[in-house]
């Protein structure tokens, strides 16, 4: 037979038991909603396209080969004419 020790650490066991268990479902709940990054991506679509595209753009070096770009426009002088690789500038 039991003692009256031996039922109050079984009980108590139990106890700890059902907490640990409704813990563990709570986690899987939260990580369920954290890990949905599909749903979460659908409703922001644009956003993400945007963010990815200026992403690439940036590593690519598209703002520099923009920069480069105007200043090169700028210190240029206007063309008048062009025959092949000769052109006619007026600075």
């Amino acid at each position: 037979m039991a003692t009256a020790d031996e039922q109050e650490i079984r009980r108590e066991l139990g106890e700890e038991r059902d907490k640990l268990a409704a813990a563990v479902d709570e986690l899987r709940d939260e990580l369920g909603e954290a890990t949905n990054v599909k749903a979460k991506l659908k409703s922001n679509l644009p956003l993400a396209a945007g963010a990815a595209f200026a992403l690439g753009f940036v590593k690519a070096g598209g703002i520099g080969a923009t920069a480069r770009l105007l200043a090169r426009r700028s210190r240029e002088g206007n063309e008048q004419a062009a025959l092949g690789r000769y052109r006619l500038l007026r600075r």
